[in-house]
Formats: C-alpha cells, sequence, structure tokens
C-alpha cells in the first residue's frame, strides 16, 4: 500500500480557486501561474531529510517537502546530464528527442518548455548550468530564454560564463591560480576544502542571481518561467567554510563492498568499468568518508539558498502563485558497485529527489508512486492551464496530487536509457589510474534499456547481457539474477514489457507537425499496456 500523508482541507480550500484542467484557458482576468523549477547536478535521492536521511541537513528542502508533493520514486529517463535535461524539457524519452549522450547539440526543431512558456505570454529566465546545447547566450535565447547567465563549469568555456564573469568584477582573489589561493587557506579536517570563498561560490552566485530575477521578474505583468540550475553536489567534492566542516564528527555509512562473484556476474561493461579502476576493497575508506562528508556539505550549502529563493518569493509577494519544483538531472554512485559518477542503472544512479509546491492546488504529502521525469512537463501545463504538447509522452500527475474528481492509474514500470557508461574516474580525489583515453575504451553499449517495476529490475544491453534484480530481496542490487534457472520466467516477463514500451513509445521522429492543432494531444508512450503483461511480475 502506498504510503501518503495528506493535510487536510486543501481540497475546501480549493473549491474557491480556479481550476485548471488540462488544455483548458485561464480567464481573461486570471493569471497564470508562475513557474520556478530547481535543479541540482548528481543529487541522489536519498541525500535530502525528507526522504529518509536522519544525518543530513537540509531544513528548507525539508520544509519544500512538507508543503508539497514529496515523490520519493521518481526516475529519470537517463543517467546521465544532457539526454536527462532535455527529457525533462521535451517530456519525451531520449531514443525520440535524440540526445543521448553529453555536448549532443539540440535538434533545432524543438520546442522546448520555456519556448513553449514564452509563446504563453510567459517572461523566461535561466541561471547556471543548462549542459544541454553549446553554452552560447544566443542559443540559449534561441531555445526560449528571455535572459540567460550561464555557468556549466568547464574551464575550456569559461569565455561563455556570467560567474566566471561576475567573480572577476568581485572577487579580489580571482586574478590568482587557484592552486596559490588554496596555499594561503587554513586548514581544517577535511581535505577537499575549498579555496573559494563562499560567497564567491558558484554555488552561491546561482542562489543570487536567481533571487535577482524573482524580484525583477515579480513586478512584471507577464507571469514567469525561472530555471535555477546549480552545479553541485556535481564532482569535484570541494566545499567551502562553512559547509566543509559540517560534518566532520559525523560517520557517514559507506556504500556495501561487492563481492568479486557478484561483479563477475554483471555485464561486461559494468565489469570492466569496476575492475579497471583501483579495486574497490583497496580504496582509503577515510579518504572515502570525507568524500561523503564534502558531498553533504554541498547540498547543504545549495539548502541555504533554497532557503534564501523560498524566502525572496515570500518578500515579492509572489509565493502563493509560484509552481517550485525541485530536483536533479540523475544521481551519484559515490562508489556503491565499485563505481564514481553516473551512466549506470543502479538506484543511486537513476532516482533523484522530486518535489511540487504550488499551494493552490497540489496537495501535501509523500507519494511513494512510480514516475518519470517526463512527466514533469504535462503536469506543469495542466497547473498552467495550457494544453499538452502533442509529441508529450508523460502523464500528468495532477489526478493524483491535484484533482481528487479524476482518476490516477499508477505506472507499473518507469524506465530509462544509456549510451556510454563512462563513469567520471580522474579528478575524483580516488586516484584512480587510467591512461588517457582509456576510460571508455571497450565499454561502449549502445541503447541500453532499463525496466523497473515496484519489484524487479532489468536491464537489457544489445550484446545479449542483462541485470536483473529482485528490489524486495536485494534492495542494494548486489546480485545480479539474469540468467538463473529460478529467475528466467520473470526476465521474459521483463523483457516483454521492455518490447512493449519501446513499441508505444515509437522511436521514430516525434517532432510535431506545425499544422497540428494543438488541442488534439496524441499520446506516445507512457506506461506499457496491460496485457499481455502477467501483473503478477511487479
Amino acid at each position: 500500500m502506498m504510503h501518503k500523508q495528506r493535510q487536510l482541507g486543501l481540497r475546501m480550500c480549493g473549491i474557491a480557486l480556479a481550476v485548471i484542467a488540462a488544455g483548458v484557458s485561464l480567464a481573461d482576468d486570471e493569471r497564470r501561474p508562475n513557474i520556478l523549477f530547481i535543479m541540482t547536478d548528481q543529487h541522489r535521492w536519498d541525500c535530502i531529510g525528507a526522504n529518509g536521511n536522519e544525518l543530513i541537513k537540509t531544513p528548507h528542502l525539508d520544509r519544500l517537502a512538507s508543503e508539497g508533493a514529496n515523490f520519493t520514486h521518481c526516475f529519470v529517463q537517463a543517467p546521465v546530464c544532457v539526454p536527462s535535461r532535455v527529457s525533462f524539457f521535451t517530456g519525451r524519452y531520449p531514443h525520440s528527442h535524440k540526445n543521448r549522450v553529453n555536448y549532443t547539440p539540440l535538434d533545432r526543431r524543438e520546442l522546448l518548455m520555456q519556448a513553449r512558456l514564452r509563446d504563453a505570454g510567459y517572461a523566461t529566465a535561466a541561471v547556471g548550468k543548462l549542459h544541454y546545447h553549446p553554452p552560447d547566450e544566443r542559443e540559449a535565447k534561441r531555445t526560449g530564454f528571455d535572459h540567460v547567465e550561464l555557468h556549466d563549469a568547464v574551464p575550456k568555456l569559461d569565455e561563455f560564463s556570467a560567474y566566471v564573469e561576475w567573480r572577476r568584477e568581485h572577487d579580489p582573489l580571482s586574478h590568482l591560480d587557484y592552486r596559490a589561493i588554496a596555499e594561503d587557506i587554513p586548514t581544517g579536517k577535511n581535505p577537499f576544502r575549498q579555496a573559494i570563498a563562499e560567497e564567491h561560490t558558484e554555488t552561491s552566485w546561482v542562489g543570487l542571481r536567481t533571487r535577482h530575477y524573482i524580484e525583477q521578474l515579480a513586478g512584471s505583468d507577464q507571469p514567469f518561467f525561472l530555471f535555477s540550475s546549480f552545479w553541485k553536489p556535481h564532482s569535484p567534492f570541494e566545499v567551502p567554510q562553512p559547509f566543509d566542516a559540517m560534518y566532520d564528527d559525523f560517520d557517514i555509512r559507506l556504500p556495501e563492498v561487492m563481492s568479486l562473484d557478484d561483479i563477475t556476474r554483471l555485464p561486461p561493461p559494468l565489469r570492466l568499468l569496476i575492475l579497471r579502476g583501483k579495486p574497490v576493497y583497496d580504496i582509503d575508506r577515510e579518504r572515502l568518508q570525507w568524500i561523503y562528508r564534502s558531498y553533504y556539505g554541498a547540498i547543504s550549502h545549495i539548502d541555504r539558498e533554497v532557503g534564501r529563493i523560498l524566502q525572496t518569493l515570500e518578500e515579492a509577494g509572489v509565493a502563493d502563485n509560484t509552481i517550485v519544483v525541485f530536483s536533479s538531472d540523475h544521481g551519484d554512485q559515490l562508489l556503491e558497485h565499485g563505481l564514481t559518477g553516473k551512466n549506470c542503472f543502479f538506484e543511486a544512479s537513476v532516482r533523484v529527489p522530486f518535489i511540487i509546491r504550488f499551494p493552490q492546488q497540489v496537495e501535501p504529502g509523500q507519494y511513494d508512486e512510480l514516475i518519470e521525469s517526463v512527466d514533469l512537463l504535462p503536469t506543469l501545463f495542466e497547473l498552467a492551464g495550457l494544453p499538452e504538447p502533442y509529441e508529450n509522452q508523460g502523464r500528468s500527475l495532477m489526478p493524483l496530487i491535484g484533482d481528487a474528481d479524476r482518476p490516477y492509474e499508477p505506472k507499473q514500470a518507469v524506465f530509462s536509457e544509456n549510451v556510454i557508461p563512462e563513469v567520471i574516474t580522474s579528478g575524483s580525489g580516488l586516484d584512480f589510474q587510467f591512461q588517457k583515453g582509456e576510460g571508455v575504451k571497450g565499454i561502449r553499449h549502445p541503447d541500453a534499456k532499463m525496466v523497473r517495476t515496484r519489484r524487479w529490475k532489468y536491464c537489457y544491453y544489445p550484446e545479449g547481457y542483462a541485470e536483473l534484480y529482485d528490489l524486495e530481496a536485494d534492495p542494494n542490487e548486489m546480485h545480479n539474477l539474469a540468467g538463473e534457472p529460478e529467475s528466467l520466467d520473470v526476465e521474459a516477463e521483463m523483457k516483454d514489457r521492455l518490447l512493449h514500451w519501446l513499441t508505444t513509445a515509437d522511436e521514430a521522429d516525434q517532432i510535431a507537425p506545425r499544422w497540428l492543432k494543438p488541442h488534439e494531444p496524441v499520446h506516445q508512450g507512457g506506461d506499457v499496456p496491460r496485457q499481455p503483461i502477467d501483473e503478477s511480475v511487479n
């Protein structure tokens, strides 16, 4: 049974408010709600307090979760930045929008979320990391943003970085080499203390500029869509004071070590990634403890900025009419299964925090249903009274979280895709001995797919390899059951689910013809048909 905590009275209050149904326009005297979409990078689902982590300090995210719909089982459509972000902004799966790896240019025919909202009368702005196209301000504006201040945190792209330009103006030490600054800062217990002062870090900058745009746009006659995108807690694991010391005295539970026998049962791409680096058994566990402490500190730093952003909404008088979304593009293995970064289908990589707060229409509570990142776009458009885009492959969550008179059929399965599991192995502080170019040699596996139900997870590789996990008996995904005689029936059923999804979410070009009427949505994908799937396999 799904566990939900509901706050009474929302339904009665909602009667007095404007009811927005999918595809129904607002009255002329009603203003569409503002939308604030806050995204972090490489943020595990279990690293906020509201999701059961009793150690991490995230009071502002916990408050947001208590005031909104907090989804504990949200899965991204790809465990890597660019394809995942494009799925968020298109409502489509990677095999449909074709952005399958990082640094792949967008199809110029794409209409992203912000472009559709701008066409509907929204003022649009983006601060921080976009990462789904070349980080040129002109290109960002072409995709639908009126105002942009970008920072993709790639040194070779500093010429495009508004943050780098801002820091040059505000940080008197910005002209110095980072190593030179690091030599002069006092040392703490944490070896990953960041040399840049907290007020000059990219995290603080994203918070500062987000607040600026809220103040600027709140006074406009237009509703606004503001995308606030933090680079952290993505590696490198450097954290400024005082967040570097926040967890000095805590012992964080480290990942379970995978046995060599279980490693050998993994598909070759994953097995190579684990065994080609420094063996997980030889990793300095104390150093890994500091990486976890720094990762937690980076999230607490973001949480502080989220609190300031929410306060600015209050002060600007727009909190009640602003939809606030918080999520991440993917998680982080943090040495679970001997892997760093992402690019695999383990829960740590594909499962992310996902919160929607909108006092007027969203019923607060914890929701344990399976959902996907492609569900965000149709949900926001229904809340805003806009027609669902023709190409959308997600499903609005409003029947679940906001409209008791409309039935919601829970998804029986969720899906993800991957192309190259090039887990980040350099610059992580773990001293992996990889030669240049060796990190991805021999481990490419095009079109790997994942299907996950409540109980089972199945990952298919075209080379004929597979993963199968019983998430009830093996929640840490340590024992691959693919190919085991007692699991063959389940494996066959899960493969059928995957095939049904691929045929439903057609791999053909999903760009909508411009002549299609916007009020005639055609559903392309989403959940798999119930028949002939055996529903006992869930």
